[in-house]
């Protein structure tokens, strides 16, 4: 096993990993490889993710539908075959994509994404609950500083 591939299995946090939050079906020269500031990042995104998935299992049963990551960390090749913004903040870590069964779901995920920034008096830079054609998901951004806490329905 080489260093990328030993890396990828490095936990984040107790249920997220390098390789869960980098993962990509695009091929590329670059290998999607995160920098060490862009590791960082993700793991205070997935202290997040964390507290949404504690709260998901104690309002709607432990295992009822686990939190899965989309898209999280995206390199500039990756971004791009992606057709995701040149500022996006999957770029530096900060962002992922959280799928869901349903509008349902990703209702109840902005929900208790927007109470846990209540209760920890912190703030998150996007909440957008995406729809494009069957597909839906929630995508949740945290930065270093300057969130904006910018809250968004994007249906096409």
């Amino acid at each position: 096993m080489n260093t990328v591939e030993m890396n990828k299995k490095e936990k984040l946090t107790e249920h997220f990993t390098l390789g869960e939050m980098t993962k990509t079906s695009y091929k590329t020269k670059d290998g999607n490889i995160p920098s060490h500031v862009a590791i960082e990042n993700l793991k205070r995104l997935c202290g997040w993710l964390e507290m949404l998935r504690e709260v998901w299992n104690e309002r709607y049963g432990e295992g009822n539908d686990p939190i899965i990551i989309n898209s999280g960390y995206r390199s500039w090749e990756v971004n791009k075959r992606a057709g995701g913004v040149a500022t996006s903040n999957h770029l530096v870590g900060c962002a992922a994509d959280i799928k869901c069964a349903g509008k349902e779901q990703a209702l109840r995920y902005a929900v208790i994404l927007l109470d846990i920034a209540d209760e920890a008096k912190e703030d998150f830079d996007e909440l957008i609950i995406e729809v494009r054609s069957l597909r839906i998901w929630v995508h949740f951004a945290v930065r270093p500083k300057g969130n904006r806490r910018k809250i968004l329905f994007d249906v096409k």
